[in-house]
């Protein structure tokens, strides 16, 4: 069976669009034959990739930003089980945000992400699992492959989704508004986490991130030593500060360098439940997509997807 390649034309405000015929003669090379297909609203990448994997295709190419690769690998389990077990994703990422590949030292620009797939070996990935609850109090379960959060970039989150002019400023200017945004008048959150590596702690807290890869919100190295094929989420940990420690330390996670104010913790489980004294609902997100509230509870699925990379 050829390849299943999945496009989202809006991704990276568009450019994926504008480069797409650049792209597709050079993935025919790679896969003869291969089926395309494109998508026109958010979720169906899911739709789109499952199907293709039940008519029997094994290799799945996801070409678009991280919220497209999420929606694939969604599309790679039903009822929490694999679709197909031996099936592999590929992605070439394109705009200059993604923070999936940056773990693989792919370069941004669809260029690079090609020049990997020419060399590419098949891994297995692990994947976060999140199940949660919808703003209205529905259960919400949802894979990822990057990061997983809460916190100040979950509600960062939810306002870049549900913004409409989004896609009119572009991906890096309309994140950097919608946290000035989400900052003002921001207060710790106070939450419960519970690990299965006996860490249990009650804080208020800024942001915690549920780590499989290294980067996240569109350059922020979050979790340096993040292996996303170890078993092990790496969970960090920002307790509460103020605006401007906060600040301080997004300038050290975008300049690639630690910080001080963040702790890590290794775990394959983490159970996340505000306290009785949290006034707000704390925000998840999960590879940059707004997903529901907690309580939560992160699982990862030691290598439980076949990767081309």
């Amino acid at each position: 069976m050829t390849a299943f390649v999945v496009v989202n034309p809006k991704s990276a405000s568009g450019q994926t669009r504008a480069d797409w015929p650049k792209i597709k003669p050079q993935l025919e090379k790679l896969f003869p034959g291969m089926q395309v297909a494109q998508s026109q609203a958010r979720g169906e990448i899911a739709q789109l990739v499952r199907a293709a994997l039940k008519d029997g295709h094994l290799d799945v190419i996801a070409v678009g930003g991280d919220g497209t690769i999420n929606e694939a690998v969604n599309g790679f389990f039903e009822n929490g089980a694999p679709v197909s077990p031996d099936a592999v994703l590929g992605f070439v990422s394109t705009g200059h945000d993604s923070d999936f590949r940056r773990t693989f030292g792919i370069k941004p620009g669809y260029e690079a992400g090609i020049a990997r797939l020419k060399q590419s070996r098949i891994h297995r990935l692990d994947v976060g699992h999140v199940a949660c609850l919808s703003p209205w109090g529905e259960p919400v379960g949802r894979f990822f492959v990057n990061v997983a959060s809460f916190g100040l970039s979950g509600r960062v989150a939810t306002r870049l989704n549900r913004a409409r002019a989004t896609n009119l400023l572009g991906p890096r200017l309309a994140f950097v508004i919608h946290a000035g945004l989400a900052l003002l008048g921001w207060r710790p959150q106070r939450v419960r986490l519970i690990t299965d590596a006996n860490y249990d702690e009650i804080a208020g807290i800024t942001e915690v991130a549920i780590a499989n890869g290294r980067w996240f919100s569109g350059g922020l190295k979050v979790a340096p030593n993040a292996e996303p094929g170890d078993g092990l989420f790496d969970i960090v940990v920002m307790g509460g500060a103020k605006p401007r420690r906060l600040i301080e330390s997004l300038r050290h996670l975008r300049g690639g360098k630690t910080d001080p104010a963040l702790r890590a913790v290794r775990a394959a489980r983490l159970v996340a439940a505000p306290t009785v004294e949290t006034k707000d609902v704390v925000e998840v997100e999960t590879d940059g997509e707004s997903v529901g509230v907690l309580p939560a509870t992160f699982q990862i699925l030691p290598g439980a997807l076949n990767l081309r990379c």
